[in-house]
């Protein structure tokens, strides 16, 4: 049950990733067009297309960790004896664990302390800046989890693309 919850929100962070660039190509390219076009640059652009970038690249990091896309130096884990792996890999998958609780938190605690402050020419709160990689941190955990999971049960997880 948590593997198929996991593979949809995994699933839902894909979609929500596309959605987000095809929203950024369009933020670009009305920024090219009023800029090269009709002399008048929309001031909003470029720092729209620079949040968009923050949220796109950040979900697809978590699904890259979900879905193994992520770099790997498994030739030393292919050496090693059949116990030591899964020690090695458990290992890893609870570092990682570690690293996304402790990203959620700094960057939750960093929206939190700019929460009054805005961007200016967005409007919005500059908390929106560090919710992408917070986000990003609980998924890393949860997803980092689901692995731990799985390798104890002796089972592999299935990438959400399938």
């Amino acid at each position: 049950m948590y593997t198929r919850f996991c593979a949809a929100l995994a699933r839902l962070c894909l979609k929500v990733g596309v959605g987000g660039m095809g929203l950024l190509i369009a933020a670009v390219l009305y920024q090219v067009v009023g800029r090269y076009v009709f002399n008048d640059t929309p001031t909003w652009a470029e720092s729209g297309a620079v949040l968009l970038v923050l949220y796109v690249t950040m979900l697809g990091m978590a699904v890259g960790v979900r879905d193994a896309g992520h770099i790997g130096l498994e030739s030393l884990l292919v050496l090693v004896h059949e116990g030591v792996r899964l020690k090695m890999e458990l290992l890893i998958h609870a570092l990682v664990l570690v690293f996304g609780l402790v990203m959620a938190y700094n960057c939750a605690v960093l929206a939190q302390s700019v929460w009054s402050y805005k961007i200016p020419t967005l409007g919005l709160s500059e908390a929106f800046k560090y919710a992408p990689p917070a986000i990003a941190g609980v998924l890393i955990a949860l997803f980092s989890l689901e692995h731990i999971l799985a390798l104890l049960q002796g089972e592999e997880v299935e990438p959400a693309w399938h």
